[in-house]
């Protein structure tokens, strides 16, 4: 037998498999160096994770209503998804976005929208986090600029944005600018919010994604981390020092149904990451040694073939994000493989964290898996692989030159495609798919964005250009392009023009001007 990363997995481990295992240097206590039991001592004895549903569609409007259903069922933190356009800095009245407008989340094209998003949620009682990439700083922008219209300083905000383009190139696609000048724009990024929303995690670097393409576990973290490298060498390149920004470094992973191998995982990550920040760069305050992580159930493995079992896989997966140490949970909702969530399976998601807040009793003891044979063994095992799988990244260059050449993706697709074939083999059980099937499939109805949004959204953008100062927006427009060709922060002068309503599309505009736009070589 082996694991989902090809490693040995043995029907029994026992006293010999860890005879040579140091508990002190492997485990230490939970809250210390090198944190694989957890990286605060009380974990989930104290207060239980986040329980962040990760939702966002149509209008800022439809959006702002989920949102509210979320926080009366117990949410205790919100996470936005946004449409294509947005994620790619496109307005919705762009030809390009024909069609997409609302679709995958909210669409969000002025600070218009954004008031509309947030409205009647107290921004500084909840944590936001925002899926977002290469526009992350316009939207945290939007998000600030609201926030001080409510009457809530940058210094009381709490979130996270996803900002982590490396992977984006790897594994998803939704990039604009080239890797050299996305980097600088993510320490732009850094640099800000010490100054500015000193309390926002400022990158949430994925490996979520990575998964969901076909990533091992061991893929995973070994990418995950090599772009944390990167990004941390290209924030000290900036001039900043590393336990300036570090302590607001945060991941994000997946959790599969494969239990115990996503326990291991956890576990090994957070071990990796203290002794890169320790002994690699030099960090001296332990807040920048830990692995600070959200996690999302495997939206891969959602089947639209009897989807109530995937409650039960949900579950499962949630389940093992607990007991690995996740700090913030999302878990995904048993009709997604089908459409977009309805309001009662978004319920039904939370609950399923709840049940294993308030009911379960794993929140009653940190670490309850330390020591275990079992468990320590993979976690070594899950150790020297990644970092076996680092050392040929750097051998390469690090993560930016490795996604030049294309490993990253070639690696993760020869996975994918090895698992697609046991699948078709029968050799891997998918309940539902491929054994214990049904011929008759009871009758759904999905949630749909109404197509009139994208005439709806479009209206809006008419009227706000109609409205606002152009001279104004032009100036500041200017302002960010001139920042673009130097080396002053971008932040402050995107900020400007979001305040006098320029778009998203406009602001991204100004910066493909300067930059162009990233085109993948023929090794992708």
């Amino acid at each position: 037998m082996t694991t989902e990363s090809g490693l040995p997995f043995d029907p029994v481990y026992g006293p010999e498999d860890l005879a040579d295992w140091d508990p002190g240097e492997r485990l230490g206590e939970p809250g210390a160096y090198p944190y694989t039991r957890g990286v605060y001592p009380t974990m989930y004895t104290g207060r239980p994770w986040t329980m962040r549903q990760y939702a966002g569609f149509g209008t800022a409007a439809e959006s702002n209503e989920r949102y509210r259903q979320l926080l009366a069922a117990g949410t205790t933190g919100l996470s936005v998804a946004f449409d294509l356009p947005t994620q790619m800095g496109y307005d919705s009245d762009a030809p390009i976005a024909h069609g997409e407008v609302g679709k995958v989340g909210v669409a969000i094209d002025t600070i218009d929208d954004m008031r509309v998003l947030f409205d009647g949620i107290p921004l500084d009682q909840v944590s936001t986090s925002m899926t977002i990439n290469s526009p992350a700083a316009i939207l945290l922008l939007l998000y600030q600029l609201v926030a001080e219209e409510q009457g809530v300083p940058g210094s009381a905000l709490n979130g996270t944005i996803q900002n982590d383009v490396l992977k984006e190139y790897i594994a998803r696609g939704t990039y604009i600018y080239p890797p050299a000048q996305s980097l600088r724009l993510i320490t732009d990024i850094f640099s800000y919010c010490r100054e500015e929303i000193p309390r926002w995690n400022t990158i949430s670097i994925s490996g979520y994604h990575m998964a969901e393409a076909g990533a091992t576990p061991v893929q995973e973290i070994a990418f995950t981390l090599a772009d944390g490298v990167e990004y941390i060498r290209a924030a000290l390149a900036s001039g900043q020092h590393i336990d300036e920004f570090a302590p607001r470094l945060a991941f994000f992973f997946v959790a599969r149904t494969t239990l115990l191998e996503e326990i291991a995982k956890f576990r090994a990550a957070r071990r990796i990451w203290a002794r890169i920040m320790r002994e690699e760069f030099g960090a001296q305050d332990p807040k920048s040694m830990m692995l600070r992580f959200h996690t999302q159930t495997a939206g891969v493995q959602l089947t639209a073939q009897q989807p109530e079992v995937n409650l039960v896989r949900v579950a499962i997966q949630a389940l093992g994000a607990v007991l690995g140490g996740t700090q913030s949970l999302h878990t995904n909702s048993f009709d997604e493989a089908i459409a977009l969530p309805t309001e009662k399976a978004a319920r039904l998601a939370l609950r399923t964290q709840q049940v294993l807040a308030y009911e379960s009793d794993v929140t009653q003891t940190v670490d309850p898996f330390a020591g275990s044979y079992a468990i320590e063994s993979l976690t070594d095992e899950i150790e020297a692989a990644v970092v076996a799988l680092m050392a040929q990244v750097e051998e390469l260059g690090g993560a930016v030159a490795a996604i030049e050449e294309g490993f990253q993706k070639s690696e993760i697709e020869k996975s994918a495609y090895a698992v697609a074939q046991e699948i078709d083999a029968g050799e891997r059980v998918i309940i539902g798919v491929n054994r214990f099937t049904v011929e008759e499939h009871e009758p759904y109805e999905p949630l749909r964005v109404d197509p009139a949004i994208e005439a709806e959204q479009c209206a809006r953008l008419e009227r706000v250009r109609a409205e606002r100062d152009q001279a104004a927006v032009d100036a500041a427009l200017e302002r960010i392009r001139a920042a673009a060709a130097g080396t002053d922060n971008l932040l402050y002068p995107m900020r400007d023009a979001l305040r006098a309503r320029a778009t998203v599309g406009e602001v991204s505009d100004a910066l493909r001007d300067v930059w162009g736009v990233y085109t993948p070589t023929d090794a992708f």
